[in-house]
């Protein structure tokens, strides 16, 4: 039974409550205020931008939006946070309920369960430092640096309907992939805009009553997560199949070791004392705002993946690779809808196309390729205007600016020929500057047909039809 609890922060322009710059990095307490400071006299105003990308999240995840939301503060000490407490929600969230749909690699679609999402401020970020034992002054120390602090964060917490480390991870790449589309986070886990813990516990198959759970925390990326969970899952199988008993508490993640190691114990609940903070007032959600944010709302990763899957016929590595590229994912649908071929479509621009964009260093949906103009590729292809080997020729041309395909063809007489006589010349030239490749291919060597097809498609210049010219090869090498 996993449950996840997910920290993203937002793309805002300012922060939670002042109006530092939220941007990531800088010199350390650069980008700091008195209010993110929690200098005495300083009070703070809720970021309206964060509020709107809550909801916005919400109404995408089918979650309640109360008319009433408020905010608290949850007091306990941490270093590298100013007030001693956090300005977070407690018992009214800016939404309720939800649920998140996901996919595995086999296709399967899931489902799971949130339980709230809600807006806090982040902390801001230690950095532990020196190498002594402590007993020479100032041979271990910490350095602390505010700029994060006062970000906006939204926490997902998901009910415990995960079942593996498989469906944690592809959980997470929905999350991920939702907030991206929304714009409302870049939800990047190497600057720790995407941070999660998860909650681990083993019960018997069919049992309702749920095990004890440990928490993990320090995982820094879905690699991390997939390897913890499955770390964790061994070892209390192991403490249950022994006899043992399960401990709640919090465990990190050794990355080196590939092991969980216990931090703390959580036998209880910890008693943060939330209560309203009062220097903020309570928010009353306006419902023309919520309405306005669920008709902005664009089509989801989830419900692009079943269309490509169920209209388009696209395995699940392709629909996956475009949904992970929103851009290129755009470029393709206009080009299905240009060409009215899905197959051709997505083999050119994940293919070739983005052969040629790996190489060149730009996108493919900011290449002179248009999408009209691919389509006009495809419908040369189908139509066995041209073959193969010259439609890859022109990408290359079309890729250097030189427009229309069919107008290239027409320039410059590139159009597949399917003429008998005229593809025979080209054979008979071939065999005839190839009298030992013939013979062997007489004597049994069948594999040399490719290399004296090649010979012919070289000579034709590429335009001879490639399984024609393989028919009348035969036919002339067994005669």
């Amino acid at each position: 039974m996993i449950g996840i609890e997910c920290h993203v922060e937002l793309k805002t322009r300012t922060k939670m409550f002042c109006a530092c710059a939220n941007e990531f990095g800088g010199e350390p307490n650069t980008k700091v205020c008195p209010v993110c400071l929690a200098l005495p006299g300083a009070l703070p105003v809720a970021n309206k931008e964060a509020i709107e990308h809550m909801i916005a999240a919400g109404v995408a995840f089918n979650a309640e939006i109360p008319v009433f939301s408020k905010f608290d503060r949850k007091n306990y000490f941490y270093p590298d946070m100013p007030k001693n407490y956090q300005i977070s929600q407690y018992d009214m969230p800016l939404t309720q309920g939800g649920i998140v749909r996901y996919w595995l690699e086999d296709g399967t679609m899931k489902e799971c369960r949130l339980t709230r999402i809600h807006l806090e401020e982040d902390t801001g970020k230690s950095t532990h430092a020196g190498g002594g034992d402590g007993r020479i002054a100032g041979s271990n120390y910490s350095l602390i640096d505010f700029n994060r602090a006062g970000v906006p964060l939204m926490e997902c917490v998901s009910e415990p309907d995960i079942r593996s480390a498989e469906e944690a991870v592809a959980y997470l790449e929905a999350l991920k992939r939702t907030f991206v589309q929304l714009g409302v986070s870049d939800v990047k886990m190497e600057e720790g805009s995407l941070r999660c813990d998860a909650n681990v516990s083993l019960r018997p198959f069919g049992a309702k009553e749920y095990g004890t759970k440990t928490e993990i925390k320090n995982m820094n990326s879905f690699r991390s997560v997939y390897r913890a969970i499955e770390s964790e899952i061994e070892r209390q199988i192991g403490i249950l199949e022994s006899g043992g008993r399960i401990v709640q508490e919090t465990r990190g993640w050794d990355e080196t070791q590939g092991v969980t190691h216990s931090m703390r114990s959580k036998e209880q609940a910890h008693d943060y004392r939330y209560f309203p903070d009062p220097d903020l007032v309570p928010i009353e959600v306006d419902r023309a705002t919520v309405d306005r944010l669920k008709a902005a709302v664009p089509v989801l990763p989830w419900q692009r993946f079943e269309r490509y899957r169920r209209e388009y016929g696209l395995d699940v590595k392709q629909a996956t690779q475009l949904i992970d590229n929103l851009p290129l994912a755009d470029y393709f649908d206009k080009c299905v809808a240009a060409s009215k071929n899905a197959q051709q479509s997505v083999n050119f621009v994940l293919g070739d196309l983005s052969r040629i964009a790996n190489e060149t260093g730009t996108p493919v949906y900011e290449s002179p390729v248009t999408p009209e103009h691919l389509s006009e590729l495809i419908a040369l292809v189908e139509s066995k205007t041209i073959n193969s080997k010259i439609a890859k020729e022109l990408l290359i041309r079309m890729w250097g600016g030189q427009g229309s395909p069919k107008t290239i063809v027409e320039k410059e007489s590139l159009a597949q020929t399917s003429d008998t006589g005229e593809i025979e010349k080209f054979i008979d030239d071939v065999l005839a500057s190839n009298e030992k490749a013939a013979a062997d291919y007489k004597s049994g060597k069948t594999n040399i047909l490719g290399f004296l097809t090649g010979q012919v498609m070289k000579a034709s210049r590429g335009k001879a039809n490639p399984a024609l010219v393989q028919d009348l090869l035969k036919s002339k090498l067994s005669s």
